[in-house]
């Protein structure tokens, strides 16, 4: 099971993000902002509090997205 390893975020609304099978790239969040709980994330300062939790990533408030989800839209740089 792949598991986020690193997670900084970037400008627009994007993570660079490491993963434990050795995949590294730039994931956009930008699709995901106006979906429901996520709507908090357009606030720049609180998108910046991302964090690695339970193999994904997540912020205070408890919003998160899967490492499945992450490398499966993960795009290379």
């Amino acid at each position: 099971m792949v598991k986020v390893i690193s997670a900084e975020p970037i400008e627009n609304y994007k993570i660079r993000i490491e993963l434990s099978n050795g995949k590294k790239g730039v994931f956009d969040v930008l699709p995901y902002i106006d979906k429901g709980v996520f709507n908090e994330l357009k606030e720049q300062q609180y998108f910046c509090r991302v964090k690695v939790a339970y193999g994904g990533v997540m912020w205070p408030h408890e919003q998160d997205l899967s490492a499945e989800t992450i490398e499966y839209e993960l795009q290379s740089v």
